[in-house]
Protein backbone atom coordinates (compact mmCIF):
# COMPACT_ATOMS: atom_id res chain seq x y z
CA UNK A 1 0.00 0.00 0.00
CA UNK A 2 1.36 3.38 -1.01
CA UNK A 3 1.46 5.85 1.86
CA UNK A 4 2.92 9.23 2.65
CA UNK A 5 3.67 10.47 -0.84
CA UNK A 6 0.89 13.05 -0.83
CA UNK A 7 0.81 15.73 1.84
CA UNK A 8 -2.69 16.53 3.07
CA UNK A 9 -2.41 19.70 5.09
CA UNK A 10 -4.81 20.76 7.82
CA UNK A 11 -7.92 22.09 6.07
CA UNK A 12 -9.95 25.11 7.11
CA UNK A 13 -13.41 24.58 8.56
CA UNK A 14 -16.18 24.95 6.00
CA UNK A 15 -17.65 28.49 6.23
CA UNK A 16 -21.21 28.70 7.57
CA UNK A 17 -23.51 30.47 5.14
CA UNK A 18 -25.94 32.98 6.66
CA UNK A 19 -29.08 32.56 4.50
CA UNK A 20 -29.92 36.25 4.74
CA UNK A 21 -32.98 37.49 2.82
CA UNK A 22 -32.22 37.56 -0.90
CA UNK A 23 -28.94 35.65 -0.56
CA UNK A 24 -28.09 33.08 -3.26
CA UNK A 25 -27.96 30.28 -0.69
CA UNK A 26 -31.43 31.13 0.64
CA UNK A 27 -32.92 31.22 -2.85
CA UNK A 28 -31.32 27.87 -3.70
CA UNK A 29 -32.49 26.27 -0.43
CA UNK A 30 -36.06 27.51 -0.80
CA UNK A 31 -36.14 25.94 -4.26
CA UNK A 32 -34.67 22.67 -2.95
CA UNK A 33 -37.32 22.52 -0.22
CA UNK A 34 -40.10 23.11 -2.72
CA UNK A 35 -38.69 20.56 -5.17
CA UNK A 36 -38.38 17.91 -2.46
CA UNK A 37 -42.05 18.29 -1.56
CA UNK A 38 -43.36 18.10 -5.13
CA UNK A 39 -43.22 14.34 -5.57
CA UNK A 40 -42.69 11.48 -3.10
CA UNK A 41 -39.58 9.39 -3.74
CA UNK A 42 -39.12 5.64 -3.35
CA UNK A 43 -35.81 4.96 -1.58
CA UNK A 44 -34.02 1.65 -2.18
CA UNK A 45 -31.34 -0.18 -0.24
CA UNK A 46 -27.83 0.07 -1.73
CA UNK A 47 -26.08 -3.29 -1.70
CA UNK A 48 -22.96 -4.03 -3.74
CA UNK A 49 -23.61 -1.06 -5.99
CA UNK A 50 -27.15 -2.20 -6.80
CA UNK A 51 -30.41 -0.62 -5.73
CA UNK A 52 -32.69 -3.10 -3.99
CA UNK A 53 -36.39 -2.59 -3.33
CA UNK A 54 -38.79 -4.59 -1.18
CA UNK A 55 -42.56 -4.72 -0.82
CA UNK A 56 -42.35 -3.51 2.79
CA UNK A 57 -42.58 0.27 2.39
CA UNK A 58 -42.09 2.66 5.31
CA UNK A 59 -43.45 6.19 4.96
CA UNK A 60 -41.36 9.31 5.54
CA UNK A 61 -43.21 12.41 6.71
CA UNK A 62 -41.83 15.76 7.96
CA UNK A 63 -42.06 15.96 11.77
CA UNK A 64 -43.63 19.41 11.45
CA UNK A 65 -46.16 18.40 8.76
CA UNK A 66 -47.19 14.82 9.32
CA UNK A 67 -49.92 14.86 6.67
CA UNK A 68 -47.36 15.38 3.89
CA UNK A 69 -45.67 12.33 2.36
CA UNK A 70 -42.02 12.91 1.42
CA UNK A 71 -41.51 9.37 0.24
CA UNK A 72 -41.08 5.77 1.27
CA UNK A 73 -38.15 3.47 1.84
CA UNK A 74 -37.82 -0.27 1.43
CA UNK A 75 -37.53 -2.09 4.73
CA UNK A 76 -35.25 -5.11 4.41
CA UNK A 77 -34.71 -8.23 6.48
CA UNK A 78 -32.02 -10.76 7.44
CA UNK A 79 -31.27 -11.77 3.87
CA UNK A 80 -30.45 -8.16 2.97
CA UNK A 81 -28.06 -7.96 5.91
CA UNK A 82 -26.31 -11.08 4.67
CA UNK A 83 -26.21 -9.72 1.12
CA UNK A 84 -24.65 -6.50 2.39
CA UNK A 85 -21.97 -8.42 4.31
CA UNK A 86 -21.23 -10.58 1.27
CA UNK A 87 -20.94 -7.52 -0.97
CA UNK A 88 -18.64 -5.80 1.52
CA UNK A 89 -16.32 -8.79 1.86
CA UNK A 90 -16.23 -9.18 -1.93
CA UNK A 91 -15.06 -5.57 -2.27
CA UNK A 92 -12.56 -5.76 0.58
CA UNK A 93 -9.42 -7.00 -1.18
CA UNK A 94 -9.42 -4.35 -3.89
CA UNK A 95 -10.41 -1.56 -1.52
CA UNK A 96 -7.88 -2.18 1.25
CA UNK A 97 -5.00 -2.52 -1.24
CA UNK A 98 -5.98 0.58 -3.20
CA UNK A 99 -3.39 3.33 -2.62
CA UNK A 100 -4.74 5.35 0.26
CA UNK A 101 -4.41 8.58 -1.70
CA UNK A 102 -7.02 7.21 -4.11
CA UNK A 103 -9.36 6.42 -1.25
CA UNK A 104 -8.80 9.91 0.10
CA UNK A 105 -9.65 11.56 -3.21
CA UNK A 106 -13.09 9.94 -3.20
CA UNK A 107 -14.05 11.46 0.13
CA UNK A 108 -12.46 14.80 -0.67
CA UNK A 109 -14.51 14.91 -3.84
CA UNK A 110 -17.63 14.04 -1.84
CA UNK A 111 -16.87 16.98 0.46
CA UNK A 112 -16.64 19.31 -2.52
CA UNK A 113 -19.90 17.97 -3.97
CA UNK A 114 -21.65 18.69 -0.66
CA UNK A 115 -20.07 22.13 -0.44
CA UNK A 116 -21.28 23.10 -3.91
CA UNK A 117 -23.63 20.99 -6.03
CA UNK A 118 -25.59 19.31 -3.22
CA UNK A 119 -25.48 21.84 -0.41
CA UNK A 120 -29.05 23.02 -0.83
CA UNK A 121 -30.36 19.49 -1.35
CA UNK A 122 -28.71 17.94 1.68
CA UNK A 123 -29.80 20.81 3.90
CA UNK A 124 -33.34 20.54 2.55
CA UNK A 125 -33.36 16.78 3.17
CA UNK A 126 -32.19 17.30 6.76
CA UNK A 127 -34.72 20.06 7.39
CA UNK A 128 -37.68 18.12 6.01
CA UNK A 129 -36.73 14.66 7.22
CA UNK A 130 -35.27 15.49 10.62
CA UNK A 131 -36.97 18.75 11.54
CA UNK A 132 -33.95 21.06 11.68
CA UNK A 133 -34.18 24.78 11.03
CA UNK A 134 -31.95 26.30 8.38
CA UNK A 135 -29.07 27.16 10.71
CA UNK A 136 -29.04 23.79 12.48
CA UNK A 137 -29.08 22.04 9.10
CA UNK A 138 -26.30 24.23 7.68
CA UNK A 139 -23.89 23.62 10.57
CA UNK A 140 -24.67 19.90 10.51
CA UNK A 141 -25.46 18.39 7.13
CA UNK A 142 -23.30 20.85 5.21
CA UNK A 143 -20.43 22.20 7.32
CA UNK A 144 -19.77 19.42 9.83
CA UNK A 145 -20.08 16.61 7.28
CA UNK A 146 -17.71 18.45 4.93
CA UNK A 147 -15.30 18.99 7.81
CA UNK A 148 -15.38 15.32 8.82
CA UNK A 149 -14.53 14.22 5.29
CA UNK A 150 -11.69 16.70 4.84
CA UNK A 151 -10.15 16.55 8.31
CA UNK A 152 -10.23 12.75 8.37
CA UNK A 153 -7.96 12.72 5.32
CA UNK A 154 -5.51 15.06 7.04
CA UNK A 155 -5.50 13.04 10.27
CA UNK A 156 -5.03 9.74 8.46
CA UNK A 157 -2.10 11.22 6.58
CA UNK A 158 -0.53 12.15 9.91
CA UNK A 159 -1.06 8.61 11.23
CA UNK A 160 0.45 6.99 8.15
CA UNK A 161 3.57 9.15 8.57
CA UNK A 162 4.20 7.65 12.01
CA UNK A 163 7.09 5.21 11.54
CA UNK A 164 9.72 3.74 13.85
CA UNK A 165 12.39 6.32 14.66
CA UNK A 166 15.23 3.80 14.91
CA UNK A 167 16.58 1.12 12.60
CA UNK A 168 19.83 -0.55 13.64
CA UNK A 169 22.69 -1.02 11.18
CA UNK A 170 21.73 -3.54 8.51
CA UNK A 171 18.06 -3.46 9.50
CA UNK A 172 15.03 -1.45 8.31
CA UNK A 173 11.89 -1.15 10.42
CA UNK A 174 8.53 0.13 9.27
CA UNK A 175 4.90 0.14 10.38
CA UNK A 176 2.04 -0.80 8.12
CA UNK A 177 -1.37 0.59 9.05
CA UNK A 178 -3.77 -2.11 7.92
CA UNK A 179 -7.55 -2.13 7.78
CA UNK A 180 -9.40 -4.45 10.15
CA UNK A 181 -9.88 -8.09 9.17
CA UNK A 182 -13.54 -8.34 8.19
CA UNK A 183 -16.35 -5.78 7.89
CA UNK A 184 -17.35 -2.82 10.03
CA UNK A 185 -20.95 -2.19 11.04
CA UNK A 186 -22.00 1.48 11.22
CA UNK A 187 -25.22 2.26 13.11
CA UNK A 188 -26.08 5.95 12.87
CA UNK A 189 -28.60 8.27 14.61
CA UNK A 190 -31.39 10.56 13.44
CA UNK A 191 -30.17 13.79 14.95
CA UNK A 192 -27.00 14.55 12.96
CA UNK A 193 -26.63 14.01 9.24
CA UNK A 194 -22.90 14.65 9.68
CA UNK A 195 -22.55 11.79 12.15
CA UNK A 196 -24.55 9.56 9.84
CA UNK A 197 -22.13 10.23 7.00
CA UNK A 198 -18.98 10.16 9.09
CA UNK A 199 -19.41 6.83 10.85
CA UNK A 200 -19.27 4.72 7.67
CA UNK A 201 -16.92 7.10 5.81
CA UNK A 202 -14.20 7.28 8.48
CA UNK A 203 -13.97 3.50 8.68
CA UNK A 204 -13.99 3.18 4.88
CA UNK A 205 -11.26 5.81 4.46
CA UNK A 206 -9.00 3.57 6.55
CA UNK A 207 -9.50 0.73 4.06
CA UNK A 208 -12.41 -1.02 5.73
CA UNK A 209 -15.64 -2.17 4.10
CA UNK A 210 -18.88 -1.20 5.79
CA UNK A 211 -22.47 -2.25 6.37
CA UNK A 212 -24.35 0.97 7.21
CA UNK A 213 -27.72 1.03 8.99
CA UNK A 214 -29.11 4.54 9.66
CA UNK A 215 -32.02 5.37 11.94
CA UNK A 216 -35.34 5.03 10.13
CA UNK A 217 -36.01 8.72 10.81
CA UNK A 218 -32.81 9.73 9.01
CA UNK A 219 -33.12 7.60 5.86
CA UNK A 220 -34.25 10.60 3.79
CA UNK A 221 -30.87 12.34 4.07
CA UNK A 222 -28.81 9.13 4.41
CA UNK A 223 -29.77 7.99 0.93
CA UNK A 224 -28.58 11.33 -0.47
CA UNK A 225 -25.21 10.90 1.26
CA UNK A 226 -24.92 7.46 -0.33
CA UNK A 227 -25.70 8.86 -3.76
CA UNK A 228 -23.05 11.54 -3.27
CA UNK A 229 -20.46 8.94 -2.24
CA UNK A 230 -21.25 6.95 -5.37
CA UNK A 231 -20.98 10.04 -7.57
CA UNK A 232 -17.61 10.79 -5.96
CA UNK A 233 -16.34 7.41 -7.14
CA UNK A 234 -16.88 5.05 -4.21
CA UNK A 235 -16.51 1.49 -5.55
CA UNK A 236 -19.42 -0.91 -5.33
CA UNK A 237 -19.71 -2.78 -2.06
CA UNK A 238 -17.36 -0.62 0.00
CA UNK A 239 -20.30 0.97 1.85
CA UNK A 240 -23.65 -0.81 1.77
CA UNK A 241 -26.71 1.13 2.96
CA UNK A 242 -29.51 -0.97 4.40
CA UNK A 243 -32.67 -0.36 6.41
CA UNK A 244 -33.63 -3.32 8.57
CA UNK A 245 -35.05 -3.98 12.05
CA UNK A 246 -32.40 -3.86 14.74
CA UNK A 247 -32.93 -7.47 15.77
CA UNK A 248 -32.41 -8.70 12.19
CA UNK A 249 -29.24 -6.63 11.91
CA UNK A 250 -27.79 -7.92 15.16
CA UNK A 251 -28.71 -11.55 14.61
CA UNK A 252 -26.74 -11.66 11.36
CA UNK A 253 -23.85 -9.28 12.01
CA UNK A 254 -22.95 -10.32 15.55
CA UNK A 255 -22.93 -14.01 14.68
CA UNK A 256 -20.66 -13.57 11.63
CA UNK A 257 -17.00 -14.61 11.97
CA UNK A 258 -15.88 -11.65 9.84
CA UNK A 259 -17.47 -9.05 12.12
CA UNK A 260 -14.54 -6.72 12.83
CA UNK A 261 -16.03 -3.72 14.58
CA UNK A 262 -18.95 -1.41 15.18
CA UNK A 263 -19.13 2.37 14.82
CA UNK A 264 -22.22 3.41 16.75
CA UNK A 265 -24.13 6.49 17.80
CA UNK A 266 -27.42 5.98 19.61
CA UNK A 267 -28.89 5.14 22.98
CA UNK A 268 -26.92 3.75 25.89
CA UNK A 269 -29.43 0.92 26.31
CA UNK A 270 -28.95 -0.28 22.74
CA UNK A 271 -25.16 0.03 23.01
CA UNK A 272 -25.16 -1.98 26.24
CA UNK A 273 -27.15 -4.72 24.49
CA UNK A 274 -24.78 -4.71 21.52
CA UNK A 275 -21.73 -4.99 23.78
CA UNK A 276 -23.31 -7.94 25.57
CA UNK A 277 -24.08 -9.69 22.27
CA UNK A 278 -20.51 -9.20 21.06
CA UNK A 279 -19.17 -10.54 24.33
CA UNK A 280 -21.37 -13.61 24.13
CA UNK A 281 -20.15 -14.35 20.61
CA UNK A 282 -16.50 -13.38 21.10
CA UNK A 283 -15.31 -16.92 20.39
CA UNK A 284 -16.81 -16.75 16.89
CA UNK A 285 -14.81 -13.82 15.52
CA UNK A 286 -11.50 -13.93 13.69
CA UNK A 287 -10.30 -10.93 15.69
CA UNK A 288 -11.43 -9.08 18.78
CA UNK A 289 -13.91 -6.55 17.35
CA UNK A 290 -13.42 -2.83 17.81
CA UNK A 291 -16.37 -1.37 19.74
CA UNK A 292 -16.73 2.39 19.30
CA UNK A 293 -19.82 4.17 20.54
CA UNK A 294 -21.18 7.58 21.41
CA UNK A 295 -24.39 7.23 23.37
CA UNK A 296 -26.60 9.30 25.68
CA UNK A 297 -26.13 12.34 27.82
CA UNK A 298 -27.62 14.32 30.67
CA UNK A 299 -25.57 17.39 30.02
CA UNK A 300 -25.18 20.12 32.61
CA UNK A 301 -24.65 23.83 32.94
CA UNK A 302 -23.16 24.83 36.29
CA UNK A 303 -23.53 28.53 37.04
CA UNK A 304 -21.32 30.17 39.66
CA UNK A 305 -22.36 33.14 41.80
CA UNK A 306 -19.92 35.32 39.83
CA UNK A 307 -21.51 34.55 36.46
CA UNK A 308 -22.77 37.16 34.02
CA UNK A 309 -26.57 36.60 34.01
CA UNK A 310 -26.85 37.40 30.30
CA UNK A 311 -24.16 34.83 29.45
CA UNK A 312 -25.85 32.24 31.65
CA UNK A 313 -29.36 32.81 30.29
CA UNK A 314 -28.12 32.71 26.68
CA UNK A 315 -26.16 29.51 27.27
CA UNK A 316 -29.32 27.89 28.64
CA UNK A 317 -31.65 29.19 25.94
CA UNK A 318 -29.40 28.07 23.12
CA UNK A 319 -27.90 25.01 24.73
CA UNK A 320 -31.22 23.51 25.83
CA UNK A 321 -33.55 24.43 22.97
CA UNK A 322 -31.64 24.55 19.70
CA UNK A 323 -32.87 21.63 17.62
CA UNK A 324 -35.55 21.06 20.24
CA UNK A 325 -33.01 19.68 22.72
CA UNK A 326 -32.38 16.67 20.47
CA UNK A 327 -28.62 16.97 20.48
CA UNK A 328 -26.63 14.43 22.49
CA UNK A 329 -24.89 17.48 23.95
CA UNK A 330 -28.00 19.56 24.73
CA UNK A 331 -28.16 21.30 28.10
CA UNK A 332 -30.63 19.22 30.08
CA UNK A 333 -29.92 20.16 33.71
CA UNK A 334 -28.74 23.47 35.14
CA UNK A 335 -27.61 24.54 38.59
CA UNK A 336 -28.27 28.22 39.38
CA UNK A 337 -26.87 30.07 42.42
CA UNK A 338 -29.40 31.68 44.74
CA UNK A 339 -27.99 35.19 44.28
CA UNK A 340 -28.63 35.07 40.52
CA UNK A 341 -31.66 32.81 40.38
CA UNK A 342 -34.34 35.46 39.95
CA UNK A 343 -32.56 37.45 37.24
CA UNK A 344 -31.44 34.38 35.27
CA UNK A 345 -34.92 32.83 35.39
CA UNK A 346 -36.46 36.13 34.33
CA UNK A 347 -34.12 36.47 31.34
CA UNK A 348 -34.49 32.80 30.38
CA UNK A 349 -38.29 32.90 30.50
CA UNK A 350 -38.35 36.09 28.44
CA UNK A 351 -36.10 34.51 25.82
CA UNK A 352 -38.22 31.38 25.59
CA UNK A 353 -41.45 33.37 25.30
CA UNK A 354 -39.89 35.21 22.34
CA UNK A 355 -39.12 31.96 20.45
CA UNK A 356 -41.08 31.43 17.28
CA UNK A 357 -42.23 27.84 16.89
CA UNK A 358 -43.34 26.14 13.70
CA UNK A 359 -42.32 24.73 10.33
CA UNK A 360 -38.68 24.55 9.25
CA UNK A 361 -39.79 26.10 5.97
CA UNK A 362 -40.38 29.41 7.76
CA UNK A 363 -36.81 30.55 8.39
CA UNK A 364 -37.86 32.84 11.26
CA UNK A 365 -38.80 29.87 13.48
CA UNK A 366 -36.26 29.09 16.19
CA UNK A 367 -37.96 25.91 17.46
CA UNK A 368 -39.49 23.18 15.34
CA UNK A 369 -41.09 19.76 15.88
CA UNK A 370 -39.49 16.80 17.64
CA UNK A 371 -38.55 13.84 15.50
CA UNK A 372 -41.52 11.46 15.80
CA UNK A 373 -44.58 10.44 17.78
CA UNK A 374 -42.69 8.05 20.03
CA UNK A 375 -40.35 10.84 21.13
CA UNK A 376 -43.27 13.26 21.47
CA UNK A 377 -45.16 10.91 23.78
CA UNK A 378 -42.10 10.24 25.93
CA UNK A 379 -41.36 13.94 26.41
CA UNK A 380 -45.02 14.77 27.10
CA UNK A 381 -45.06 12.13 29.84
CA UNK A 382 -42.19 13.85 31.67
CA UNK A 383 -43.95 17.22 31.36
CA UNK A 384 -47.23 15.78 32.67
CA UNK A 385 -45.39 14.21 35.57
CA UNK A 386 -43.86 17.53 36.55
CA UNK A 387 -47.25 19.24 36.42
CA UNK A 388 -48.60 16.83 39.03
CA UNK A 389 -45.53 16.60 41.28
CA UNK A 390 -45.12 18.90 44.28
CA UNK A 391 -41.35 18.49 43.98
CA UNK A 392 -41.33 20.39 40.69
CA UNK A 393 -42.75 23.52 39.10
CA UNK A 394 -43.00 24.42 35.41
CA UNK A 395 -41.93 28.05 35.12
CA UNK A 396 -42.41 28.35 31.36
CA UNK A 397 -43.84 26.14 28.63
CA UNK A 398 -45.52 22.84 29.33
CA UNK A 399 -47.84 22.68 26.32
CA UNK A 400 -47.71 20.26 23.41
CA UNK A 401 -49.75 19.38 20.32
CA UNK A 402 -49.37 16.71 17.65
CA UNK A 403 -52.38 17.49 15.49
CA UNK A 404 -50.24 19.05 12.72
CA UNK A 405 -46.74 18.03 13.73
CA UNK A 406 -44.91 16.87 16.82
CA UNK A 407 -44.66 20.25 18.52
CA UNK A 408 -43.64 20.59 22.15
CA UNK A 409 -43.35 24.01 23.71
CA UNK A 410 -39.88 24.68 25.17
CA UNK A 411 -40.29 23.88 28.85
CA UNK A 412 -38.32 24.72 31.98
CA UNK A 413 -38.94 22.64 35.10
CA UNK A 414 -37.68 24.01 38.42
CA UNK A 415 -36.92 21.10 40.73
CA UNK A 416 -36.92 21.41 44.49
CA UNK A 417 -34.69 18.35 44.76
CA UNK A 418 -31.40 18.14 42.78
CA UNK A 419 -32.09 14.42 42.32
CA UNK A 420 -35.61 14.96 40.95
CA UNK A 421 -36.35 12.59 38.05
CA UNK A 422 -36.00 15.18 35.26
CA UNK A 423 -32.66 16.29 36.72
CA UNK A 424 -31.37 12.73 36.36
CA UNK A 425 -32.96 10.96 33.39
CA UNK A 426 -32.26 11.62 29.73
CA UNK A 427 -35.33 13.19 28.09
CA UNK A 428 -33.95 14.17 24.64
CA UNK A 429 -36.35 16.98 23.96
CA UNK A 430 -37.01 20.69 24.62
CA UNK A 431 -37.11 20.31 28.40
CA UNK A 432 -34.59 21.96 30.73
CA UNK A 433 -34.58 21.16 34.43
CA UNK A 434 -33.06 23.68 36.83
CA UNK A 435 -32.17 23.58 40.50
CA UNK A 436 -31.41 26.63 42.62
CA UNK A 437 -28.58 26.04 45.10
CA UNK A 438 -27.16 28.04 47.97
CA UNK A 439 -24.64 30.41 46.41
CA UNK A 440 -22.19 29.70 49.24
CA UNK A 441 -22.24 25.94 48.73
CA UNK A 442 -20.47 25.76 45.40
CA UNK A 443 -18.23 22.82 46.32
CA UNK A 444 -21.26 20.80 47.42
CA UNK A 445 -23.14 21.45 44.19
CA UNK A 446 -20.07 20.49 42.14
CA UNK A 447 -20.17 17.09 43.82
CA UNK A 448 -23.90 16.87 43.09
CA UNK A 449 -23.25 17.58 39.41
CA UNK A 450 -20.59 14.88 39.34
CA UNK A 451 -22.72 12.18 40.94
CA UNK A 452 -26.25 12.85 39.67
CA UNK A 453 -26.10 11.19 36.28
CA UNK A 454 -24.44 8.07 34.87
CA UNK A 455 -23.63 10.01 31.71
CA UNK A 456 -20.50 12.04 31.01
CA UNK A 457 -20.82 13.62 27.59
CA UNK A 458 -20.81 17.43 27.83
CA UNK A 459 -21.04 20.09 30.48
CA UNK A 460 -20.16 23.72 31.13
CA UNK A 461 -19.22 26.14 33.87
CA UNK A 462 -20.39 29.76 33.70
CA UNK A 463 -18.21 31.91 35.95
CA UNK A 464 -16.10 35.06 36.11
CA UNK A 465 -14.14 33.70 39.06
CA UNK A 466 -11.02 31.89 37.83
CA UNK A 467 -10.64 29.88 41.03
CA UNK A 468 -14.19 28.55 40.58
CA UNK A 469 -13.47 27.68 36.96
CA UNK A 470 -10.28 25.85 37.93
CA UNK A 471 -11.99 24.00 40.77
CA UNK A 472 -14.94 22.85 38.64
CA UNK A 473 -12.67 21.87 35.77
CA UNK A 474 -10.64 19.62 38.04
CA UNK A 475 -13.45 18.17 40.15
CA UNK A 476 -15.57 17.44 37.07
CA UNK A 477 -12.66 15.84 35.23
CA UNK A 478 -14.61 12.66 34.48
CA UNK A 479 -18.09 14.19 34.28
CA UNK A 480 -17.83 15.43 30.69
CA UNK A 481 -15.77 14.44 27.68
CA UNK A 482 -16.38 17.90 26.23
CA UNK A 483 -16.23 20.65 28.85
CA UNK A 484 -17.04 24.28 28.12
CA UNK A 485 -16.11 27.40 30.05
CA UNK A 486 -18.49 30.35 29.74
CA UNK A 487 -20.39 28.79 26.87
CA UNK A 488 -23.25 26.39 26.17
CA UNK A 489 -22.32 22.69 26.20
CA UNK A 490 -23.13 22.19 22.50
CA UNK A 491 -21.55 23.04 19.17
CA UNK A 492 -18.33 21.00 18.96
CA UNK A 493 -16.43 21.80 15.75
CA UNK A 494 -14.36 19.24 13.84
CA UNK A 495 -10.67 20.01 14.22
CA UNK A 496 -11.33 22.26 17.21
CA UNK A 497 -13.22 20.24 19.82
CA UNK A 498 -13.10 16.49 19.08
CA UNK A 499 -16.37 15.05 20.38
CA UNK A 500 -17.18 12.20 22.73
CA UNK A 501 -17.77 11.24 26.33
CA UNK A 502 -17.24 8.37 28.74
CA UNK A 503 -19.13 6.67 31.56
CA UNK A 504 -22.58 5.82 30.14
CA UNK A 505 -22.01 8.24 27.26
CA UNK A 506 -19.72 5.98 25.26
CA UNK A 507 -16.15 4.98 24.59
CA UNK A 508 -14.85 8.56 24.17
CA UNK A 509 -13.07 7.85 20.90
CA UNK A 510 -13.46 11.46 19.77
CA UNK A 511 -15.05 11.79 16.36
CA UNK A 512 -13.31 14.53 14.41
CA UNK A 513 -9.81 13.58 15.49
CA UNK A 514 -7.04 11.10 14.80
CA UNK A 515 -8.06 9.20 17.95
CA UNK A 516 -11.16 7.88 16.20
CA UNK A 517 -9.29 6.80 13.07
CA UNK A 518 -6.84 4.70 15.08
CA UNK A 519 -9.77 2.45 16.00
CA UNK A 520 -10.26 1.51 12.34
CA UNK A 521 -6.62 0.61 11.78
CA UNK A 522 -4.57 -2.40 12.77
CA UNK A 523 -0.83 -1.83 12.94
CA UNK A 524 1.73 -4.33 11.65
CA UNK A 525 5.43 -3.91 12.39
CA UNK A 526 7.74 -5.12 9.65
CA UNK A 527 11.47 -5.69 10.19
CA UNK A 528 13.76 -6.39 7.24
CA UNK A 529 17.31 -7.65 7.83
CA UNK A 530 19.74 -6.99 4.99
CA UNK A 531 22.55 -9.29 6.19
CA UNK A 532 20.88 -12.10 8.13
CA UNK A 533 23.02 -14.39 10.32
CA UNK A 534 23.94 -17.81 8.97
CA UNK A 535 24.98 -19.46 12.24
CA UNK A 536 23.01 -19.71 15.47
CA UNK A 537 26.13 -19.24 17.63
CA UNK A 538 26.56 -15.96 19.49
CA UNK A 539 30.03 -14.65 20.46
CA UNK A 540 29.44 -15.42 24.14
CA UNK A 541 29.40 -19.13 23.29
CA UNK A 542 33.02 -19.14 22.14
CA UNK A 543 35.52 -20.94 24.41
CA UNK A 544 38.31 -18.99 26.13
Amino acid sequence: MSIGYTEYKLPANEPVLNYAPGSPEKIALKKALADAKKKPIDIPLYIGGKTVKTNNKIEIRPPHEIKHLLGTFSMGDEKHVQQAIDAALKAKSNWETLPWEDRAQIFLKAADLISTKYRAQINAATMLGQGKNVYQAEIDSACELIDFLRFNVHYLNEIYKQQPSISSAGIHNRTEWRSLEGFVLAITPFNFTAISGNLPASAALCGNVVVWKPADTQVYSAQLIMRIFKEAGLPDGVINLIYVPGEALGDVCFSHPDFAGIHFTGSSAVFNHIWKEIGTNIHIYKSFPRIVGETGGKDFVLIHKSADPDVAATALARGAFEYQGQKCSAASRAYIPSNLADIIKEKLVAAIKSFKIGSVEDFTNFVNAVIDERSFDKIAKYIDGAKKDKKAKIIVGGSYDKSVGYFIEPTVIEAKDPKYVTMCEEIFGPVLSIYVYDENKFEEIVETVNTTSPYALTGSIISQDRDAVAYATEQLRHAAGNFYINDKPTGAVVGQQPFGGARASGTNDKAGSALNLYRWLSARTIKETYNPPTDYKYPFLAEE
